[in-house]
């Protein structure tokens, strides 16, 4: 068994178990300790388990993980979806970006673009976007969050539903089985609604660690989307939703 089909296996193993020690792990796969521990290292930096004393436990499903440390995860997989997502984008195009570090690398894939007017409840997007001068960038108004600068509340729901525009390209914290689209803040879950609902296409960009989380604020349904942009194939369950609701689907 490889690595990937490996750490695959024990993401599934501990999240049917709820907890797996280092001694069961190596038990079950064949292998060292040390190599548990890097794998479980590796799991918990992608934020696919929680790493506990001895062991794995379940991802926390109502905590998010940090921005800071969500800024470093799987950045080339982000930046080939953010290019990929971007080909999509014709110029002079309006849009919505919300919140998520994979939003602000589509951001700066997006400025070699011409003439786009970009609506957005995300500091970062706009900081991104600022000096290009024939671009029109338009921040939502609203409660700042300290943690990752996003813009959320029921002003900024009130904000979005003024427009409505070509693209809302937007993020998320976790896909379940069943095709749920899952998030930490409800404000936010609230904020991303209002812009699936105002915009005539609406692009979700994923990597493939969101097919394994589990937040408990259901934002919708990959039955909305027009397109799915992630790093390689879905579980073969999504793979089907996304065929049986004529999803488009691009693997960067």
């Amino acid at each position: 068994m490889n690595q990937q089909f490996r750490q695959d296996a024990i993401v599934e193993l501990v999240r049917q178990q709820g907890y797996m020690s280092i001694e069961q792990l190596t038990d079950h796969f064949a292998v060292t300790p040390q190599t548990i521990r890097r794998d479980l290292n590796t799991l918990a930096n992608e934020g696919r388990v929680r790493r506990v004393h001895g062991g794995a436990g379940i991802e926390s499903s109502t905590v998010n993980t940090a921005y800071s440390t969500r800024k470093t995860l799987h950045l080339e997989e982000k930046e080939r979806i953010a290019h990929s997502l971007a080909q999509q984008i014709p110029h002079h195009a309006s849009l919505f970006i919300n919140i998520g570090t994979s939003n602000e690398m589509i951001a700066q894939a997006l400025l070699e673009h011409q003439g786009l007017e970009i609506i957005t409840n995300n500091l970062n997007v706009a900081a991104i976007l600022q000096h290009k001068e024939d671009f029109t960038v338009i921040i939502a108004g609203g409660q700042v969050r300290s943690r990752d600068g996003g813009i959320i509340g029921e002003a900024t729901i009130d904000f979005i539903n003024q427009f409505k525009v070509d693209y809302g390209i937007i993020g998320i914290s976790g896909i379940d089985e069943d095709g749920s689209l899952l998030e930490f803040d409800y404000q936010e879950v609230r904020v991303a609604q209002a812009i699936i609902a105002n915009s005539r296409r609406v692009y979700l960009a994923a990597d493939y660690s969101k097919f394994h989380r589990n937040p408990v604020v259901r934002q919708g349904n990959i039955s909305q989307l027009d397109a799915l942009f992630t790093d390689r194939k879905p579980p073969e369950a999504i793979q089907q939703l996304l065929s049986q609701h004529g999803v488009a689907l691009h693997i960067a």
